[in-house]
């Protein structure tokens, strides 16, 4: 699956800002990189306050995106191209414009309007403290206070991430009738599935209790043994009741769960039978470029999986995260949030090298894996944005601290010279700008380069598809040295992955594609290459 950050993918109607009519215009291109269908971020209607994860009507599209026409025409242009579409849905959290949240403030404390958020009273002789000691994923408390109707100091309410994103409660049956109403809303227009964001922190512990932590992003304390908002049994009663509504569709509607997670054994639990398709193996993800990691990560996986017969979805990065190549040639290659690495020089060219083996790497696991736009060019991230374009809320709540995801959503290259790379037309300003760097990074640069990303990549999602039960298959660890990674997928394929800093033997006579050439024969560092078993 490919995912498609739309601001950022074309423009197709020249206003510097990505589109659907940009997006269907590129269909063809990812049906010629191979994949077999994409994911697109929020294309929902948004004040913009997060990149469109904070949504005022789950039901329509966004005017700087196009149409409701415009998204049936790029599900309908897909399908024909045999490509499945995903979209993301954000369901822990509203837009502050949304009606809701506009009808709750306009009522009064106690109120059915109130209750579909969460609405509580403050700490302190007036109220003045937040209602407990909850931190946002952004920085600072993640409770806000509003002003009553009357003029006067109100209630607080719930944000877990930023404070124009007021969290939903999901106990209440309105809210929960109401999604039902919008998964049928585009499962019914032809949505082969649905990303469900932050899918953990959608049930809240019953009274709401203190959170047994210090001062840190809510994020790092995913290990919490008890964590009161992210990840509490209860939230499984959403996805079963949801999984019923999806089982009635003829043909496959697939929930997939962005679910960050303390164990493998956690993960495995919102993949149940009746419950999400799939989710998001961000162990994986974050691991750091040494085998040991790499292969622990990759068994506690699959065998925490196998008890479901479920397949997991591997991936290296998001509109969230450092993009490979520039996190890959750092010193510290692990990567659990978008700051880790921050401020240290990349080297590109190593970051290249090692993104290349990591793709490979990725592809020949058992099960699914996300490919985020940008990352079959080889684009780095752009550490060097202006203070004054960045818009990330992490920057604007971190006092500047977080540099945040504006590096790694910077719009795509496509052609040209010179910015916008085609992104836009001649003379139009990206609403995020590109880097001169970018004219060798472009696809029209790549295309019939044997050596580019590009082609690296056309290349292995086609022996992919044309290998047998490579999908399906399960992995078998060879012997071999403390620094290679070296795995048979059954009888259809053999993994060979060298993170060392010495050369390593292969039959080169068996070697289908190596993400570099092979030196008189061996496999060189930093390198992988996938072999006939």
């Amino acid at each position: 699956m490919y995912q498609v950050y739309p601001r950022s993918f074309a423009d197709g109607n020249g206003d510097g800002e990505g589109d659907l009519p940009g997006l269907r215009a590129k269909l063809p291109y990812l049906a010629d990189l191979g994949v077999d269908g994409l994911w697109i971020s929020p294309w929902f209607p948004s004040p913009m306050a997060d990149g469109g994860y904070d949504v005022s009507d789950f039901r329509g599209i966004h005017p700087m995106f196009g149409t409701l026409d415009d998204a049936d025409a790029v599900l309908r242009e897909a399908r024909d191209l045999g490509l499945r579409v995903i979209i993301d849905l954000v369901p822990n959290h509203t837009s502050d414009q949304h009606p809701w949240f506009l009808e709750a403030l306009a009522a009064a404390p106690g109120s059915p309007e109130r209750a579909r958020y969460f609405f509580r009273d403050g700490r302190g002789d007036s109220g003045e403290e937040p209602p407990n000691n909850w931190i946002s994923a952004f920085g600072g408390p993640a409770w806000s206070r509003i002003t009553e109707p009357d003029g006067s100091p109100g209630q607080w309410y719930l944000h877990l991430f930023a404070p124009e994103q007021p969290d939903l409660d999901w106990s209440n049956e309105a809210v929960l009738d109401d999604f039902d109403d919008v998964l049928r809303f585009w499962f019914d227009r032809g949505v082969d599935g649905l990303r469900i964001d932050a899918a953990p922190a959608m049930s809240k512990k019953a009274g709401l209790p203190d959170a047994d932590y210090g001062g840190v992003l809510q994020f790092r304390t995913v290990d919490w043994d008890d964590n009161p908002h992210w990840d509490v049994d209860t939230v499984h009663d959403i996805f079963r009741r949801w999984r019923a509504i999806a089982d009635t569709y003829d043909g496959d509607r697939a929930f997939v769960a962005e679910a960050v997670v303390s164990t493998p054994e956690r993960l495995a639990a919102y993949l149940r039978p009746d419950e999400m398709h799939t989710a998001f193996n961000f162990p994986y993800l974050k691991g750091p470029w040494e085998a040991g990691p790499l292969r622990d990560v990759i068994d506690a996986t699959l065998s925490s999986f196998a008890p479901i017969a479920v397949p997991s979805t591997w991936v290296l990065t998001s509109h969230d995260e450092t993009r490979p190549v520039t996190r890959y040639g750092r010193t510290t290659t692990s990567s659990y949030f978008i700051s880790d690495g921050a401020g240290e020089v990349s080297d590109l060219a190593l970051g290249t090298r090692r993104a290349r083996a990591a793709a490979m790497l990725m592809l020949a696991l058992p099960g699914g894996a996300y490919v985020y736009q940008g990352e079959e060019l080889g684009l780095p991230n752009v550490d060097d944005l202006p203070d004054e374009v960045l818009q990330d809320p992490m920057f604007l709540r971190s006092g500047g601290e977080m540099r945040g995801r504006d590096g790694c959503r910077v719009p795509l290259p496509w052609s040209g010279q010179e910015p916008p790379f085609g992104f836009s037309p001649e003379g139009v300003t990206p609403w995020l700008p590109q880097p001169e760097s970018w004219r060798d990074l472009t696809v029209e640069a790549q295309e019939g380069d044997p050596t580019s990303m590009l082609t690296l990549y056309r290349d292995v999602l086609r022996l992919r598809r044309e290998t047998p039960g490579l999908y399906a298959a399960g992995l078998a660890w060879r012997d071999s040295a403390p620094d290679v990674l070296d795995f048979d997928r059954d009888d259809a394929l053999r993994c060979v992955v060298n993170l060392s800093t010495e050369l390593v033997d292969v039959p080169a006579d068996r070697v289908l594609l190596s993400s570099i050439p092979l030196e008189d024969g061996q496999l060189p560092p930093d390198a992988t290459a996938w072999l006939r078993p």
